[in-house]
């Protein structure tokens, strides 16, 4: 199996790039993203894209994936709609569109959020611009997309965030979420529950294409099956 992942620089991206790295049926992995991730791995080849609103020069290094990890996100804090509409729908739907003309047979997995708005029309901002960004990639001519919606995600392994706010927030709360998390497994995720349920749906795909909370730690367990899709190369 041949992956991108797009964001692994950031804290979840960083738990994706990990699984991948250990899953011994990913026989290639290229992230995209503007700046390097200092992992040292033979399957590992990094694209670096300082525009990732235009694929147009490297697309020849975008095609022959079976699946795509779009890990890339942006806090809404203190943003307006356009400019975060900009971020996070245009960006995803500027990778997206090109790589579902380059590979149809891909299956695309969106980091999105719980409480994600299908409807586009309710009063947060940020879940109406989420809510639209699946609504699209659902329209794309992929093999499958899958919307992941996480809640709150513990890191582990190193795994950190960009965001200084978040990082003294998780510094802070890492005693409380370890035994929530062991308390609630079905509520608080772990960065490697994440990674984990990402390979589990390239290899098998998922029952439903909208993935919450306790579906992604459910497919998270699938991911030690050594059985791939007979569909993904």
């Amino acid at each position: 199996m041949k992956v991108l992942i797009f964001g692994a620089t950031g804290m979840v991206g960083q738990g994706v790039l990990r699984e991948c790295l250990r899953a011994p049926d990913v026989e290639a992995i290229q992230t995209v993203g503007r700046t390097r991730t200092d992992q040292l791995d033979p399957r590992l080849h990094e694209l670096i894209q300082p525009d990732l609103m235009d694929y147009r020069a490297v697309e020849a290094s975008l095609k022959g994936f079976d699946a795509c990890f779009f890990c890339l996100g942006v806090s809404s804090a203190g943003m307006r709609e356009a400019d975060y509409a900009r971020l996070t729908y245009d960006l995803t739907l500027a990778a997206a569109q090109t790589l579902a003309r380059l590979n149809p047979q891909m299956t695309f997995v969106y980091v999105s959020g719980a409480g994600t708005d299908s409807t586009e029309h309710g009063r947060s901002m940020w879940a109406r611009v989420k809510g639209k960004t699946e609504n699209a990639l659902q329209r794309l001519p992929f093999k499958a997309v899958y919307l992941f919606r996480p809640g709150v995600i513990q890191p582990l392994n190193g795994a950190r965030s960009k965001t200084r706010s978040y990082r003294l927030f998780y510094a802070a709360a890492k005693p409380l979420l370890s035994t929530l998390r062991a308390l609630f497994p079905n509520q608080i995720l772990s960065t490697e529950d994440v990674g984990q349920a990402m390979l589990a749906v390239a290899r098998h795909g998922a029952g439903k294409a909208v993935l919450e909370v306790a579906d992604i730690r459910s497919l998270s367990r699938r991911a030690s099956e050594p059985t791939l899709n007979p569909h993904i190369g």
